[in-house]
């Protein structure tokens, strides 16, 4: 239960972020008893909710969409004692403990710990069309979204790594896959390059961007509008998809400079989902960017809350560097896998 302090109520734990990893520990803290407080950002459900159906996550052997996913975590969450707040974290204050968050409405939150679950958003082409036709024929995900491609022709724009791997991994379905680049060869290594290049259902399109995206009277994708980025020259390219692969930013605005992040930006955890300070977990895509799935980001939404549990187990029978305690005294090693 939370308590009081100087008037101010102090929670046990703010989950940030309203994705799968974020409701799932939310779930999880809430049969823990712990009267978890959820606040949701400006991106309510993460990017699932931007998929049109999902087929893939286990015990939903009909297809369901994104949203009601998400409603359904939210449902499940609140029937045991989580609540949901509609708002958006803009600062929180770790070098004290108890934690501070405060949001854009104004509120400001005491939290014994924090499970950090803001995800990650696609880089987006910022054409005309992306967002219209997002779920209806535009996707980021090929592992959830391929198999509504089944032989269809389809694109995928990007260079990189991500890219070819979706690209190869969409032959599963699509009668054919060309990748749109705007060099004229790809960033991706060598080894996936010899597989692109060889695969017979994949076609190149070199030295090309996306202008736009056009749909059809169905409300469907039905091509791309595309432009020479030697000559200038327009094209229009028929397709029943648009895979787009250009890169991933983390959503760690908050977090920079108050803890450790990697190279890319992600949140560096341990195999438990601890961050470097200790009291703050986190799970899902702000510290995934290998898996980005669904069942992964639930998973690791439980390790967290699993491990704040023990933290505040542990935090009740040992006690805490107090309000005005060196920060130093109370941030953690990482434990490796």
């Amino acid at each position: 239960m939370s308590e009081k302090n100087s008037g101010q109520t102090i929670e046990e734990t703010i989950v940030i972020g309203s994705g799968p990893a974020g409701f799932t520990a939310a779930l999880y803290t809430a049969r823990a008893n712990l009267n978890p407080l959820l606040i949701t950002g400006n991106e309510y459900g993460g990017q699932v909710s931007l998929t049109y159906e999902i087929e893939n996550y286990p015990g939903f052997p009909d297809a369901l969409g994104g949203v009601e996913l998400v409603e359904r975590m939210k449902t499940q969450a609140e029937k045991f004692g989580a609540r949901v707040e509609f708002d958006f974290v803009n600062e929180i204050v770790i070098d004290r403990h108890p934690f501070l968050v405060r949001t854009e409405s104004g509120q400001e939150y005491a939290t014994k710990s924090i499970i950090v679950c803001t995800g990650a958003r696609p880089r987006y082409l910022e054409v005309p069309g992306e967002k219209e036709y997002t779920g209806r024929g535009v996707s980021y995900c090929a592992t959830c979204d391929g198999f509504f491609f089944t032989d269809k022709d389809i694109v995928v724009v990007g260079g990189g790594d991500s890219a070819v791997e979706e690209a190869l991994f969409l032959t599963k379905f699509a009668s054919r896959v060309r990748i749109i680049h705007r060099r004229d060869e790809l960033r991706a290594s060598k080894i996936l390059q010899n597989r692109a290049f060889k695969h017979e259902k994949i076609d190149f399109v070199w030295n090309a961007v996306v202008t736009e995206i056009v749909g059809g009277d169905e409300g469907m994708v039905v091509g791309v509008k595309t432009r020479d980025t030697k000559t200038g020259e327009e094209g229009f390219l028929e397709t029943d998809g648009v895979f787009i692969f250009i890169g991933h930013l983390p959503n760690n605005e908050i977090l920079q400079g108050k803890l450790e992040l990697d190279e890319d930006g992600h949140l560096i955890t341990d195999r438990r989902g601890r961050t470097n300070v200790s009291g703050v977990m986190a799970a899902g895509e702000i510290m995934d960017k290998v898996f980005k799935q669904v069942a992964t980001s639930v998973g690791q939404g439980t390790a967290a809350a699993m491990q704040t549990e023990k933290f505040l187990v542990e935090l009740e029978e040992e006690g805490y560097p107090g309000v005005d305690q060196d920060p130093r005294e109370f941030v953690q090693p990482l434990v490796k896998a």
